[in-house]
């Protein structure tokens, strides 16, 4: 081999080590008052694209989507006696969408919206517009109430993270610039300012939003926002279909703090108070409470035992106001519940009998929290059915506490592990679940479990989980 040869073969790798370097800088900051560089946003797109991905997802209609038979129909066992016990409905076409993420650690860790990937049987990453690899997904952790989730490939190399940037420094008129996959087109970039600061739409997120003119389309969602250094700032995340313009980022500031709670427990714990409310209008307010005001909620009813029970809240105690932040209606004081942790203390106000009170509560953990499926304590279950990606134990008084499961009166075989993409998966079986009826028979051990389990058919499962008795369709 000759000397030029050798040296351009060592030079290669080496200049693409200086190119990988670079992409995890930001570029050099502009000073207050300085003109913008022609090369601006040219820089911009070469530093960040590459840390930007596109997520593909497809979703199983399952067997009784749109148009097929529903098991629960009578209509079904009707044909079951007539086409055999092996008859199923036909299968219907997964449902397919597109998104945006971006990786926010060399080792595949992704960022994105949790609406992106959400019950989603198959998520897979491309790196490049121009890289036909896909990446088979896994997701770490998802929130549906700050629309935010972690997913992670293994890509076998390490990849061009972005960096972060602090949101509280945004100024309105600032720069900023979108990046992802609007429409399925690919890597796609675009520029605008920052036009409020502190949007609050509380039935989208959990966060105020960035508002931005800088244009996000449907498939931009989970992609970042960035300013003018480089930085991200945002998770683009919704837009006004009503106007062009409009659209809006989750602040990276606090998204920071979400990724850290993600990644090690897969989901966030909602704060619950263990009461039933209703609204109520002047009337009823004024006749029935002896309150000239309906900005509340009424408790109709306490959970024995709840957090709200042990405080000592009663049935038409009137809640106004939770922590300092007051409430108009029942599904606000839900929501301002919600975005505490449990076992936070909450300082409740309420009116009772007319009197002003103030109680101090130890939110719990709400029973109806839909746990990540595959994620959950680290528990070793007893036995497997490894055919629906379930792993079984049996209830004991140790892994009841262990698992913050109710008590019971007989042991029953409880859910410890879901595996992801499983049969189970999808059919929305968590970990912590107890399996009451299989096949409308009741089951007491997992050995009970197992032999009323029936190959090749739907079978349905009766599950508790905290207080609430589901029906689960377990597909074969």
């Amino acid at each position: 081999m000759n000397p030029l040869s050798l040296i351009s073969r060592l030079l290669v790798p080496i200049l693409l080590i200086l190119h990988f370097s670079a992409l995890a800088e930001p570029l050099k900051p502009i000073p207050p008052g300085a003109p913008l560089p022609v090369d601006r946003f040219v820089e911009l797109a070469k530093l960040i694209n590459p840390s930007v991905v596109n997520i593909s997802t497809s979703q199983s209609m399952g067997l009784y989507g749109r148009g097929q038979i529903d098991p629960r129909d009578p209509f079904f066992n009707f044909l079951e006696q007539f086409m055999g016990r092996g008859f199923r409905p036909p299968q219907q076409k997964p449902l397919t969408a597109l998104g945006t993420g971006f990786i926010i650690r060399d080792d595949g860790l992704i960022i994105t919206n949790n609406h992106v990937i959400d019950k989603a049987d198959v998520i897979q990453v491309q790196l490049a517009e121009n890289d036909e690899t896909l990446y088979d997904a896994e997701v770490i952790g998802k929130d549906e109430r700050t629309d935010l989730a972690l997913i992670k490939i293994k890509a076998k190399k390490k990849l061009p993270a972005v960096t972060f940037g602090n949101s509280a420094d945004l100024q309105v008129g600032q720069w900023v610039a979108a990046f992802g996959n609007p429409f399925g087109h690919g890597h796609s970039m675009t520029k605008g300012i920052v036009s409020a600061k502190g949007r609050s739409i509380d039935e989208l997120n959990r966060f105020p939003f960035i508002q931005t003119d800088a244009s996000i389309n449907p498939g931009n969602s989970g992609g970042p926002l960035v300013n003018i250094n480089g930085e991200v700032v945002g998770v683009n995340s919704a837009i006004d279909a009503r106007a062009q313009g409009i659209g809006f980022a989750i602040p990276i500031d606090n998204v920071k703090s979400i990724i850290k709670i993600l990644e090690r427990d897969g989901r966030i714990t909602r704060g619950y108070l263990g009461v039933y409310l209703s609204d109520i209008d002047k009337e009823n307010a004024k006749s029935l409470l002896n309150l000239d005001t309906t900005d509340g909620a009424v408790v109709t009813q306490v959970q024995d035992g709840a957090p709200a029970d042990k405080a000592g809240i009663k049935p038409y105690d009137f809640i106004f106001q939770v922590n300092n932040h007051k409430v108009k209606s029942a599904e606000e004081l839900i929501r301002r519940v919600s975005d505490l942790s449990a076992n936070e203390k909450a300082v409740v106000q309420l009116y009772r009998n007319g009197k002003k009170m103030s109680v101090t509560v130890k939110l719990g953990q709400n029973p109806e929290q839909v746990f990540t499926g595959g994620l959950g304590p680290n528990t070793k279950p007893e036995s497997s059915l490894d055919d629906y990606g379930l792993g079984l134990s049996q209830y004991s008084s140790k892994l009841a506490e262990k698992l913050n499961l109710k008590n019971l009166k007989r042991s029953r075989p409880v859910i410890v592990n879901v595996a992801r993409n499983s049969t189970a998966y999808r059919s929305g079986l968590a970990p912590g679940d107890i399996i009451l009826d299989v096949n409308k028979t009741p089951v007491y051990t997992i050995r009970d479990a197992k032999k009323h389990l029936e190959r090749g058919r739907v079978n349905l499962l009766r599950i508790l989980r905290g207080e609430q008795v589901f029906l689960v369709y377990l597909r074969p």
